[in-house]
């Protein structure tokens, strides 16, 4: 082949219409990401944009919308005790999952019931 896969640029999710300050609350307030500014011309579309690290994640409309409960995007973290008492604090549910070995693992739900893998390698 004469290409390479470098890394993932971005990760998108849906969100109902008129859900872009509930994506800000649980992306930026409550997981710590930076909001990015949407080019101009993709503004008009709604949804807004987040990233860490080298990393954005899209919140997309999407009508009618159907949360993703089986797909789903993988965050590593540092610190995950920290965080699930973070999140649950934040009325965020977590759902422990010790089914991956070498692994220390969470489930969470955006606010509009998009499934969200966390994990801490040990």
């Amino acid at each position: 082949m004469n290409f390479t896969l470098k890394t993932i640029d971005h990760i998108q999710l849906a969100a109902p219409k008129g859900s872009e300050d509930q994506a800000r609350r649980f992306f930026r307030d409550i997981l710590g990401m930076v909001e990015v500014e949407k080019p101009e011309e993709l503004k008009k579309r709604g949804g807004v944009w987040f990233a860490f690290g080298n990393t954005q994640v899209h919140i997309g409309i999407e009508e009618p919308f159907i949360a993703a409960k089986k797909a789903h995007p993988a965050f590593q973290v540092e610190n995950i005790e920290a965080l699930k008492a973070h999140l649950d604090a934040s009325g965020v549910e977590v759902i422990v999952d010790d089914n991956l070995p070498g692994a220390n693992r969470i489930y969470i739900a955006d606010p509009f019931g998009n499934r969200i893998e966390i994990l801490e390698w040990i």
